[in-house]
């Protein structure tokens, strides 16, 4: 996702960053180092070096500070954000499970009842397009139990 305007609110102590469909706050007291009444921010601008996926601020005292767009989409708990994490870690998991299995991977995928393509497909971590139940299933195969956990969230 890319960032398109970022702007300060200080009045609400909040950054507004206008990503690709919506706008969404991001507070000062997550940054590090943080503006202050005393050191504003006096320059901000979204960073072309990280290709639009983050931006810049500087203060009057002349730290300078960077925050991605994944900092912004984990504080607003973008749910498509989330899924990402998740499979990410999914995905991590099956390596470990796979590398570690006694099992080849050709019964692995057969296990799967899929290609040798999709099975590859789903241990790549950068591969967004698979489905948490697919890789569900691959765990399955691995002769692993998966648990949902649902806790209160920690501040």
């Amino acid at each position: 996702m890319k960032v398109r305007a970022v702007s300060a609110n200080y009045r609400r102590k909040t950054f507004e960053v206008r990503a690709t469909s919506r706008t969404l706050p991001y507070p000062f007291a997550r940054l590090d180092p943080a503006p202050g009444p005393e050191d504003r921010i006096v320059r901000l601008f979204v960073d072309d070096e990280t290709d639009r996926e983050g931006f810049v601020y500087v203060l009057a005292s002349g730290k300078e500070g960077t925050v991605h767009i994944e900092q912004v989409l984990e504080y607003n708990r973008d749910p498509a954000f989330l899924r990402d994490a998740l499979l990410y870690r999914l995905t991590l998991e099956a390596l470990k499970r796979v590398e570690s299995s006694p099992l080849s991977r050709r019964e692995i995928i057969r296990r799967l009842r899929t290609s040798a393509t999709q099975f590859y497909r789903l241990l790549d971590p950068a591969n967004r397009r698979k489905s948490v139940d697919k890789m569900l299933s691959l765990l399955h195969a691995l002769d692993c139990d998966v648990d949902l956990v649902v806790r209160e969230k920690i501040a």
